[in-house]
């Protein structure tokens, strides 16, 4: 791997590990959202500290900040600045696991559906409209978080598939299959039929 390459890599990994939910939580005076609900830091634990606003702001941010490591990495590193090439590819791959394991915070970050759209709007649109159409129309209609991220994290590797892109496919199903391990604990309780939804009185402490 060459010099560039590990440089695309770290750059992706110091800005997916931005914990923004942390940040923002303690700058607003609610404490610690990792000592409430899941102990995420992303948006839908940010939620539950009672904040639509922070929960917002955290949500885009982190989709942003992964955005951000891709177009960086493809106009630092790469020659051709029309298509997205491998410098690019090496910094979604830092986003992703910055978010999901950052060092600084012992390696328990968020569970990635946020940051994976934030990766997908530069690489691929048409993906990333898929994705995110998906997410809010789940999130509107059953109104549960984890099925709604986990549904839209899938619809990635496979509308890839179906639009014929296979240089992208492997890589987006590793970011899918990623963010369902993240959400594991809440699979076992979509199972035993004890997930909360969005807005019921268990959410704050499920």
């Amino acid at each position: 791997m060459s010099r560039e390459m590990l440089l695309a890599l770290a750059l992706g990994y110091l800005l997916g590990s931005i914990p923004f939910g942390l940040i923002l939580t303690r700058l607003a005076g609610k404490g610690d959202v990792r000592k409430i609900g899941s102990g995420s830091i992303g948006a839908t634990n940010v939620l539950r500290t009672g904040s639509k606003g922070l929960a917002a702001a955290t949500l885009v941010l982190d989709c942003l900040k992964a955005t951000a490591a891709v177009l960086i990495a493809h106009v630092l590193f790469e020659q051709n600045l029309i298509d997205f090439g491998a410098f690019a590819h090496a910094a979604a791959g830092g986003a992703m696991l910055g978010h999901l394991y950052p060092a600084w915070l012992k390696f328990k970050g968020g569970k990635g559906v946020a940051t994976f759209l934030g990766v997908l709007i530069p690489l691929l649109p048409i993906v990333a409209a898929v994705y995110a159409a998906l997410w809010l129309i789940l999130l509107l209609t059953i109104r549960i978080s984890s099925v709604a991220g986990m549904a839209a994290a899938v619809s990635a590797p496979v509308t890839v598939a179906i639009l014929g892109n296979e240089t992208l496919f492997p890589m987006l199903l590793g970011f899918a299959l990623l963010v369902l391990w993240k959400h594991r604990e809440n699979i076992v309780r979509l199972r035993k039929g004890t997930e909360p939804r969005i807005g019921s009185k268990t959410s704050s402490t499920a």
